[in-house]
C-alpha cells in the first residue's frame, strides 16, 4: 500500500490539475461576488451542476442581488425553484437573504463562523464561500469530497456517522495549502470529486492523486466509502383531487414546513372517501374520473398519488379557505408547483389544448412568507 500523502504534495497536485483539467466556465465562476457564490453553493447541495446551471441563470436574472431576493415574495422564489427539489433549500435561501440584508446591511459576512449561522449554510458551504471570496484557509467536506478522501486514505466506516465524519474533517484540515491557493484548491477538490473520483466507475487513470491513493493501491476503490445500510423506503399513499372548471384548476397551498412546504399542489386526502366528500362540497353530484397513480421518490419515502378528476359543471364555487385558489392552466409554468404536480397539469392542459393554451399570465397564486 502507498504511504499516506502529506498535505503539501496532495494540495499542490490538486491545484496543478485544476488549472489544466478543472472546470473554468461555470456561470458563477465569472465573478467572486459572494451572492453568486452563495447561491451556486446552496443550489449545488445534493444537485448536479448540469441541473443547477439553468436555475442559477434564471435566479440571477430575476434576483440580481441579495436585496432583490430578500424583497421578493416567497412564492416567487419557490416558483423559480420548482423542479430543483429539496425545497427547504429555497425557503432557507429566502430567509438567509433577509438576514443578510437586515443584520449585515446586504453584505455577506466572509467569516466562516458568521456564515455557518445563517439559514441553509452549514460548515462546508460556509468554508467554500469564504475560500472562494476571501481566500480563507478553511476545509470543505461535501459528499464528493468525503468520497475522494475516504478512498485516498482508505478511511473505513460510513461517512454519515459522526465518528467517521470527524476523521474526514481532521484529514481535510490537514491537507490545506497556502491561503493564496485556496480558491483553486477548493475548486479542484470539487471538480475531482464530481468528474473523476465519481461514485461508480471512477476514472482513476485521469486522477492526479492515483499514485498515492490507498484504495487504488489495495485494489479496493469500490469499497470506499463504506456503503450505508439503508432501510427499505416506505410508501405513503394519498388521494389527490384534480378539480377543473373552465380552464382553471383547484390548488391548495401547502404548509410552510414539510413536503413541498409553501408550494401549491392538488388538494390531498388520506382516503378516497374524504376526497369524495370534498368533491361533493364543490359539486352536488360529482362525477369523479379515476386517473393512473403518480409515483414520486423522496429521500425517506415513496409517494403514491391517486388522482381523481372532477370536471365542475356548476358555476365557479366560492372558496372558503384562504389556502385554496382556482389557477388558470395558462399559469402553471410560472406558479410555485412541485415537479410531479406540474407534470400532471401539463398533461391535463395538453389534453384540453383546444380549450386552453399554456403561457404566462398575471393570475398566479402568491404565498406569504
Amino acid at each position: 500500500m502507498s504511504a499516506p500523502d502529506d498535505g503539501s504534495s496532495f494540495a499542490a497536485q490538486v491545484v496543478v490539475w485544476q488549472a489544466v483539467h478543472g472546470r473554468h466556465d461555470l456561470p458563477w465562476q465569472a465573478s467572486r461576488d459572494p451572492y453568486w457564490i452563495w447561491l451556486s453553493e446552496v443550489m449545488l447541495q445534493q444537485t448536479q451542476v448540469v441541473t443547477v446551471v439553468p436555475y442559477f441563470t434564471r435566479f440571477c436574472s430575476r434576483f440580481p442581488d441579495v436585496a432583490a431576493l430578500a424583497a421578493a415574495p416567497l412564492a416567487d422564489v419557490l416558483a423559480l425553484w420548482a423542479g430543483l427539489g429539496y425545497y427547504a433549500r429555497a425557503r432557507n435561501l429566502h430567509a438567509c437573504a433577509k438576514q443578510v440584508v437586515e443584520r449585515f446591511e446586504g453584505r455577506f459576512p466572509l467569516d466562516v463562523r458568521h456564515l455557518a449561522r445563517l439559514p441553509g449554510i452549514g460548515r462546508s458551504t460556509a468554508a467554500a464561500i469564504a475560500a472562494f471570496c476571501a481566500g480563507a484557509r478553511e476545509p470543505i467536506l461535501d459528499g464528493n469530497v468525503k468520497r475522494l478522501l475516504a478512498r485516498h486514505f482508505a478511511i473505513e466506516g460510513d461517512p454519515a456517522t459522526a465518528s467517521v465524519e470527524r476523521v474526514l474533517w481532521d484529514r481535510a484540515a490537514s491537507l490545506l495549502p497556502a491561503s493564496a491557493d485556496m480558491p483553486a484548491y477548493t475548486q479542484g477538490l470539487m471538480d475531482l470529486g464530481a468528474t473523476v473520483c465519481i461514485r461508480r466507475a471512477p476514472r482513476c487513470g485521469a486522477c492526479p492523486l492515483a499514485g498515492t491513493c490507498a484504495a487504488k493501491a489495495a485494489d479496493r476503490v469500490g469499497e470506499f466509502p463504506s456503503v450505508r445500510m439503508r432501510r427499505p423506503l416506505s410508501s405513503r399513499r394519498f388521494w389527490a383531487l384534480l378539480a377543473l372548471h373552465s380552464g382553471r384548476v383547484l390548488l391548495q397551498r401547502r404548509a410552510p414546513a414539510g413536503v413541498w412546504g409553501g408550494l401549491y399542489a392538488l388538494p390531498q386526502f388520506e382516503s378516497a372517501a374524504a376526497l369524495r366528500r370534498a368533491a361533493a362540497a364543490i359539486e352536488a353530484q360529482p362525477r369523479l374520473q379515476v386517473l393512473p397513480p403518480r409515483r414520486h421518490a423522496f429521500t425517506h419515502f415513496n409517494l403514491v398519488l391517486m388522482p381523481r378528476r372532477l370536471d365542475v359543471r356548476s358555476p365557479l364555487p366560492k372558496l372558503r379557505e384562504d389556502d385554496l385558489v382556482w389557477l388558470p392552466l395558462t399559469d402553471i409554468e410560472t406558479a410555485p408547483l412541485p415537479a410531479p404536480i406540474l407534470a400532471l397539469l401539463r398533461e391535463t392542459a395538453r389534453a384540453g389544448k383546444g380549450e386552453t393554451a399554456i403561457g404566462p399570465s398575471a393570475g398566479r397564486p402568491r404565498a406569504t412568507a
